[in-house]
């Protein structure tokens, strides 16, 4: 039993090493120079924005140096400046409009409901929502178009290059961008399997057809992690996903320091796994294992250190695929499970705090 482990482990990393390895050659990227793609339909940019009066300086320039039809920002209830940081904005572009938000309904996520509201508003054929943490450069949309047509997708999310500023940041972001690679084949989108399904609200596209079709948010009012539910109730409807990674056109600060980081993943960790004490326990068990202790056991077997050195080799393959981080991030790999462990104890506690709400 005493080398099973080592080898349990390290076949492990193997299988998630090759699955890297072939994101690493087919997963798209969003590039300067698109291919060719028909002409842009009418778009709309729809940003849900609660409590982002200091972010919205930074993302609105970027939104608007976009070929939109239109650029709406609803303000969810919003305590600070949102709404007038939009309105002044809005001044110099007749494209930019506010919508004033509504109290959400009993049933009703906030940014679901945010979003319900935008799609309600939106007159376009292709309905973006973009959160306000993303940052846009000129010639993002058109390639998001070029590349959502040459996928024919009908639901069609990037992730953006994720930006971190802090040590907390670096340990835990990074784990988005290598669970999507290393897990998610892209070649999968394109076959009728149910299992390859996700979307990333943080930039989500709709044709407007296909977002009727779901239901639009109505579909998932109730839902924390509702990008997921929406890729995966697409799926079911027999609509085509498409995904790509940012790279120089989208990034994205997600959070600002240790803490938010842990209360931000902490909201969505008790869904993503199904709700369940026992899968969120072995989900850390098996992390710790994985990814710790390989390292403590480096020299009782070589399986230890093989596991060990391809989670190091994963990082530094998932970061020259995104174009973030530097090679040294990649000698944090054996303290990412136990840094996640406060992550785990808020999901653990079955009720989740974000921008002034509470969820169950």
């Amino acid at each position: 039993m005493g080398g099973a482990l080592p080898a349990l482990v390290a076949g492990f990393h193997l299988t998630k090493t090759v699955g890297l390895l072939d994101n690493l050659a087919s997963f798209p990227v969003l590039g300067r120079r698109p291919s060719a793609a028909p002409p842009l339909p009418r778009v709309s940019l729809l940003v849900p924005a609660r409590d982002e009066a200091d972010r919205l300086p930074r993302c609105l320039p970027g939104l608007l140096a976009q070929p939109a039809a239109e650029v709406l920002v609803c303000d969810d209830e919003s305590t600070d400046d949102t709404a007038g940081v939009v309105r002044r904005a809005a001044a110099d572009d007749p494209r930019l409009r506010l919508v004033p938000g509504t109290p959400r309904p009993p049933g009703w996520i906030g940014k679901s409901w945010a979003c319900h509201q935008l799609a309600a508003a939106a007159t376009g054929d292709l309905l973006v929502f973009c959160d306000a943490d993303v940052l846009l450069q000129p010639g993002a949309l058109a390639a998001l178009w070029a590349e959502l047509t040459r996928q024919r997708s009908e639901v069609f999310s990037v992730f953006p290059r994720q930006q971190t500023g802090t040590l907390g940041e670096r340990l835990l972001v990074p784990l988005i961008d290598e669970v999507l690679l290393s897990f998610l084949p892209h070649r999968l989108l394109s076959l009728p399997v149910p299992a390859a399904a996700t979307a990333n609200g943080q930039l989500l596209a709709f044709r407007r057809s296909a977002y009727q079709a779901i239901g639009g948010h109505r579909a998932v009012a109730d839902r924390i992690v509702e990008d997921l539910a929406l890729g995966r109730l697409a799926r079911r409807r027999g609509l085509r996903l498409g995904l790509a990674l940012g790279g120089d056109l989208v990034s994205a600060r997600m959070y600002d320091g240790y803490p938010q980081t842990v209360r931000g993943l902490g909201k969505s960790m008790r869904e993503a796994h199904g709700d369940r004490d026992a899968l969120l326990l072995a989900s850390l068990g098996w992390h710790l294992l994985a990814y710790t202790v390989p390292w403590l056991r480096w020299r009782s077997a070589p399986g230890w250190r093989l596991a060990a050195t391809l989670s190091v080799a994963q990082r530094l393959l998932v970061n020259a695929k995104t174009g973030r981080g530097s090679p040294w991030e990649a000698l944090l790999v054996p303290v990412t499970a136990p840094a996640a462990i406060p992550v785990y104890l808020l999901a653990a506690r079955r009720r989740a705090r974000w921008r002034g709400r509470s969820y169950p």
